[in-house]
């Protein structure tokens, strides 16, 4: 009688840039990894930011270790990130890319006063991209978490959400290789998207109670989730919403051709809020001083 292989270890990859007082956290998506977030967190480090990319529970492992993770540990391992950011940084934005970006928006519903700022990279509430087949675009959104696992895996669609074919080729041979922790799983778990679904469900109910400031960056030519999710974001945040489209990207914004515009656009939005939190605080101490008086 032979053993069966142990599964490997999940190591932790998460990227942490010491910087200023202003911190800035960002989420990788669903069967991704932190380092699909790289290039913007060295970008804003460079500005002076302190930035965290933090890894999902069940990520950077086996596609078999993503299926027997659930939603409650991901919003767990944002939440974490966060306590983490808040402990080092008086004001703090959350970000995040695709299905990250819903657990930031999940961030904004639960602990509002903790959340000054939200990015949100391709925001994806539905899977109804261009390269989408019908199942991913119909049926997965009616997919709910039950206790039995299924044992179906989804395989990744070409163009793999990157128009630049020199990154996608990389990127495709990092996901084939077998090594999910430098460009995540190939086949991602049937139960993986049933807790996306239910996740996605369960935020779109609450995003009108949700004021904090916010950044959309969406291609217009989004392969996995259409500009039509950012739409209707946009449409049903209570607060102030900036939606930039891009033109020379698919899905993954933050590796492909206007990953310099998003960085670009992101430090500007963030640096704006900073400017507004200041003068709001000038506006507060004459109010506090004569109070006191």
């Amino acid at each position: 009688m032979t053993n069966a292989p142990a599964e490997p270890e999940i190591i932790d990859r998460s990227i942490y840039h010491e910087g200023g007082d202003t911190g800035i956290l960002l989420i990788h998506g669903l069967g991704g990894t932190p380092i699909e977030m790289r290039f913007v967190a060295q970008g804003l480090a460079r500005a002076g930011y302190t930035v965290l990319c933090c890894q999902l529970a069940g990520h950077c492992g086996t596609a078999d270790q993503l299926r027997r993770s659930h939603r409650a540990e991901w919003r767990a391992s944002a939440e974490a990130a966060l306590d983490r950011l808040r402990a080092r940084c008086g004001t703090v934005l959350a970000g995040g890319l695709s299905m990250g970006a819903l657990l930031a928006l999940d961030l904004a519903q639960h602990r509002p006063d903790q959340i000054h700022g939200l990015v949100l990279f391709a925001p994806s509430f539905k899977l109804d991209g261009w390269a989408m087949d019908w199942k991913s675009s119909f049926l997965l959104p009616l997919v709910r978490p039950s206790p039995w696992r299924s044992n179906i895996y989804m395989k990744e669609r070409a163009p793999y959400g990157i128009k630049d074919e020199r990154i996608r080729a990389f990127v495709v041979g990092s996901m084939q290789s077998g090594d999910s922790s430098a460009a995540g799983v190939f086949s991602t778990p049937l139960h993986s998207f049933a807790h996306f679904s239910a996740l996605s469900a369960e935020v779109r109910r609450k995003l009108g109670k949700i004021t904090a400031p916010t950044l959309i960056l969406h291609p217009r030519e989004d392969d996995m989730a259409s500009l039509e999710n950012a739409v209707m974001i946009q449409n049903r945040l209570a607060g102030l919403v900036e939606l930039v489209v891009l033109d020379d990207s698919y899905h993954i914004i933050t590796l492909d051709r206007q990953r310099h515009v998003v960085v670009d656009r992101t430090i500007a939005f963030v640096r704006g809020l900073e400017r507004e939190r200041g003068r709001q605080e000038q506006h507060q101490a004459p109010r506090q001083r004569n109070s006191a008086e």
